[in-house]
């Protein structure tokens, strides 16, 4: 699989490069925070992370003065596993390099994403990247399994939490899986398993051999 730098013309669709942000001190906090023993975790807010001086330019620059949550996802894959979207943009920085997996909404035909269609970025130490809400993504992946990844992860406060347990209207609905996270999943992911829509068709990519 060909991984494009976030900087490539193939990176536009999905999402854009956000200028001018020092995130050293952001980096520096995610460091400090030790890796899972296997696999990844996730957590939406980290009171260590929104105390870094960012923090306040990502609120009121990046997201228009909205209420935001600053989290992260971190420990080590190389999966596709799942796609999800939000109805909003999110805003991604790593303490080191990191590869997204990303396709676009417009690619789902009757719920279902052949996998066949995503395209891979690999992201930049430091370098906050916004990724559309119309873009599909999941998990970050690893580029050296050593150092695993840690990616900070900005959102609309209250995204990923419990989900609100509305009576679906429509097929979409059913795809909800948290509050604001539309997740279509892989029939061979642990979240298929657990009952997520199986919205991804094809091979279940795994990107271990092109790191």
């Amino acid at each position: 699989m060909k991984i494009y730098s976030i900087h490539d013309p193939e990176f536009k669709p999905y999402g854009k490069v956000l200028e001018n942000y020092d995130t050293v001190c952001l980096r520096k906090a995610m460091d400090a925070i030790p890796l899972p023993e296997s696999g990844t975790a996730y957590e939406p807010s980290i009171p260590a992370l929104e105390a870094t001086c960012v923090y306040g330019q990502l609120q009121n620059n990046a997201y228009g003065g909205m209420p935001v949550q600053l989290g992260m996802c971190w420990g080590r894959n190389t999966r596709l596993n799942c796609l999800e979207y939000h109805r909003d943009s999110e805003v991604n920085v790593g303490a080191g390099d990191f590869i997204l997996l990303l396709a676009r909404q417009d690619e789902i035909v009757d719920g279902v994403l052949d996998t066949a269609v995503v395209k891979a970025f690999r992201v930049p130490a430091g370098i906050p990247v916004e990724v559309y809400a119309t873009t599909l993504h999941y998990a970050p992946c690893h580029v050296d399994e050593a150092e695993g990844f840690r990616v900070a992860v900005v959102l609309p406060r209250g995204t990923n939490t419990a989900a609100p347990g509305a009576q679906p209207m429509n097929e979409e609905d059913t795809w909800l899986t948290a509050r604001n996270k539309w997740l279509l999943a892989h029939a061979d992911s642990k979240e298929a398993a657990r009952g997520a829509h199986i919205g991804l068709k094809g091979e279940n990519i795994d990107i271990s051999d092109c790191i």
